[in-house]
């Protein structure tokens, strides 16, 4: 299935997590949820990633979501890699990749010349309104949690953004300033000597 977009409603699911406990997209209704979709337990990437969302989550739930993480290990996995990891938060077991597909992160994929079909990284910022309201496809680890974090708190710097006053002054400041280009005066004109003048000097 095509992965959902900005406005679209966001797929619904019941999953068990790493404690055996059904969990519902239902039951957030009226708060955002951080949907994160990561390929398998204990591996570095993933263990990174679920790290990251750790030490922000008090950040993360401050700023009113909920995380979520899924990838397609059992629940035992899970149970192990968050205990390991001490996560404060649910991971879904998705093993038959049913909710990896609705979301449209199930697909093929390559390592060393190898192709095959897995999960692909991603992450779905859900509003309280259960629709979609950013995609985070084909996920880079590094830094992705301070983005989700950023997004969430409205700190997402649009493109089109004004710079920063300071920014604008410094940037005056170096400007060059233009000179007013100079004007010149008309020459002043020399008064005609008098003509009697002139004889009578000669006369002298």
């Amino acid at each position: 299935m095509p992965m959902p977009q900005a406005g679209d409603k966001a797929p619904g699911f019941s999953l068990p997590d790493q404690s055996d406990a059904t969990v519902s997209l239902s039951q957030f209704k009226g708060r955002h949820v951080v949907l994160y979709f990561y390929p398998k337990d204990a591996t570095p990437g993933c263990t990174t990633e679920a790290c990251d969302f750790r030490d922000e989550h008090s950040a993360l739930v401050k700023a009113g979501a909920v995380v979520l993480g899924v990838s397609p290990d059992s629940v035992a996995s899970h149970q192990k890699f968050a205990t390991k990891q001490g996560l404060p938060f649910s991971l879904l077991a998705d093993p038959d990749h049913a909710l990896a597909d609705a979301y449209g992160v199930w697909g093929e994929k390559s390592l060393y010349g190898r192709k095959f079909m897995g999960l692909i990284r991603a992450t779905f910022l859900i509003g309280p309104d259960a629709k979609v309201v950013r995609v985070w496809p084909k996920v880079k680890v590094a830094g992705h949690v301070a983005e989700v974090l950023a997004a969430l708190q409205g700190g997402a710097a649009s493109d089109a953004a004004p710079a920063p006053k300071k920014a604008q002054a410094k940037a005056q400041a170096k400007a060059p300033v233009a000179k007013p280009a100079a004007v010149k005066k008309p020459a002043a004109k020399k008064a005609p000597a008098a003509k009697g003048a002139a004889k009578k000097g000669a006369r002298a």
